[in-house]
């Protein structure tokens, strides 16, 4: 996942010299009115629509409130059966874990991981576990806000080795993003201003 973040940067840069490029060996007659078109338009739209635009707020708004599991949950007293039975039914990959009576305070979060590492692999019974004895604690989350850039966040699930992440604002969890999520908002923020530089380079603009 590392190699392909370092893929995308890199095909964004070349594809940015391309523009540069085409610019410099245009016909020096038309060189005036290109580069006049270049400064007064395309920097603009570049910054505004350019690469790693993407917000993780985006991925919510897009996902629509409590679509693809952004808002399941268990407490730390369900067992470790229901909270993948849910997973299951819900077809999602974790769930957010909360204190009994207490919906809005986040205090860990299972996933299939959890249930193949602590309880398959150590022959413990999942009816007889509870979540809370092997989710992932809160103060060993690794979170995200809604600002936070989609490739930042694909890099801190790369480098951790995680495929969920908990979105935070100070009001508290507002929602959880997978990596699925993430790859496809980067592939599909990287095809559009793929789609802008070659109109670009066509003359579209």
């Amino acid at each position: 996942m590392q190699g392909a973040i370092q893929a995308i940067r890199s095909r964004g840069s070349f594809l940015k010299n391309a523009v540069l490029q085409h610019i410099r060996v245009v016909d020096p007659v038309m060189r005036p009115l290109v580069f006049s078109r270049f400064e007064s338009v395309s920097p603009a739209r570049l910054e505004e629509n350019g690469f790693e635009t993407t917000t993780i707020s985006d991925i919510l708004k897009a996902k629509g409130k409590g679509a693809d599991g952004s808002w399941l949950w268990c407490t730390t007293d369900d067992t470790v059966y229901d909270a993948v039975k849910s997973m299951t039914h819900n077809n999602v990959g974790a769930l957010v874990v909360v204190k009994p009576g207490e919906q809005k305070s986040i205090a860990g979060i299972i996933t299939e991981r959890d249930y193949l590492r602590k309880i398959i692999v150590q022959g413990r019974s999942s009816k007889s576990t509870k979540v809370g004895d092997i989710m992932t604690e809160e103060n060993k989350l690794i979170t995200v806000t809604p600002e936070t850039k989609v490739l930042r966040a694909m890099q801190l699930m790369t480098e951790n080795r995680i495929r969920h992440i908990p979105v935070i604002n100070d009001k508290g969890m507002i929602g959880m993003v997978s990596i699925g999520d993430v790859v496809r908002a980067v592939v599909t923020e990287h095809r559009e201003e793929l789609d802008r530089l070659n109109k670009y380079i066509q003359g579209g603009y």
